[in-house]
């Protein structure tokens, strides 16, 4: 085998991996997997990781529906509320330019990064 077919299935388990166990994390390792492992541009590795952690993310959401760990209203509700601003995103990414792109995803990782670590809010 290519080394870069041994690096894409590696990057596709790790990220295959965090989707089943933690539910999320899919883009987080797989856009920079694609851009620094398989020399992927920023605009190409955001395209594929949706195809990526959408496909995953479907075999992740199967198992955990199967012993009845799904919130369906409270999934589809979020799925919706986040379809329209995630079209426009879309349309304008592709404008933007690669270093904007990449910083970007840099910023809203580290802010998601950052904010789980801190205690979460009860009551």
């Amino acid at each position: 085998m290519g080394g870069a077919l041994v690096l894409a299935l590696t990057a596709g388990a790790v990220v295959g991996l965090a989707l089943g166990a933690l539910g999320g994390g899919g883009s987080v390792l797989a856009v920079p997997a694609l851009i620094y492992l398989l020399g992927f541009s920023p605009a190409a590795a955001t395209t594929a990781s949706l195809l990526i952690v959408t496909v995953t993310s479907a075999s992740a959401l199967y198992a955990h529906a199967r012993v009845g760990h799904v919130r369906w209203r409270a999934g589809a509700l979020f799925a919706a509320a986040g379809i329209p601003p995630a079209a426009a995103a879309g349309a304008v990414a592709g404008r933007l330019p690669q270093p904007v792109l990449t910083a970007a995803f840099a910023a809203v990782a580290a802010l998601a990064g950052v904010r789980m670590l801190r205690p979460g809010r009860t009551g």
